[in-house]
């Protein structure tokens, strides 16, 4: 009986740890993904696009 309990433990430790690895990773990958394509689609604006982002920015 001790024996079960133990390896329950265990899997379910590195079934917490599974997860919160899963989701910090997940996220890091996420965010760059996005800011690749935020940079992607600032690399395609014209001047006139970016000069006026820029204005709204000062």
């Amino acid at each position: 009986m001790p024996a079960d309990t133990v390896s329950w433990t265990l899997i379910l430790l590195s079934f917490v740890a599974t997860f919160v690895a899963a989701r910090i990773l997940g996220r890091r990958w996420r965010e760059r993904r996005r800011e690749r394509e935020v940079q992607a689609s600032r690399a395609n604006e014209s001047r006139q696009v970016r000069r006026a982002r820029e204005r709204q920015r000062r």
